[in-house]
């Protein structure tokens, strides 16, 4: 497992989808694959770095675990911030037009849809949201 800490700033999403990228590459994960979890981690890291601290700032730490069988990435993102958890807002209705629509909650919705799995926990004054993607194209 590797870990990445830093300032949870919408500036420093650049230095976390590297970070994930290179755990990936080395895991051989195909490009559509890392394309998928690439859209989730800068949704999940820009949620983070605009609302967990809000008006200040603060830590985010950014995990990458590589599983050997079957061969999948569970990626963690832990924050001190406000108690937030992504996963209980109800989803937005995708059949109404954009104008009709809510606004916000889209991103994580195209996580949830392009990640195998999603996780909240709230731990010990901590969010933990842990996404989980096969390495394998179906």
């Amino acid at each position: 497992m590797k870990e990445l800490e830093i300032e949870a700033l919408v500036e420093n999403l650049m230095p976390v989808l590297d970070f994930v990228d290179k755990q990936l590459q080395e895991a051989e994960c195909p490009t559509k694959i890392q394309m998928q979890i690439d859209l989730a981690v800068e949704e999940i890291f820009v949620n983070i770095a605009n609302y967990a601290y809000n008006p200040k700032t603060g830590p985010a730490t950014v995990r990458v675990e590589i599983l050997p069988e079957p061969p999948s990435v569970d990626i963690t993102f832990i924050d001190n911030g406000i108690p937030y958890d992504p996963l209980s807002k109800a989803d937005p209705d995708t059949t109404l037009s954009a104008k009709e629509r809510q606004v916000g909650g889209l991103g994580i919705f195209m996580a949830k849809k392009t990640m195998d799995d999603m996780k909240y926990e709230y731990i010990d004054g901590h969010n933990i949201l842990t996404l989980k993607k096969g390495l394998v194209i179906r």
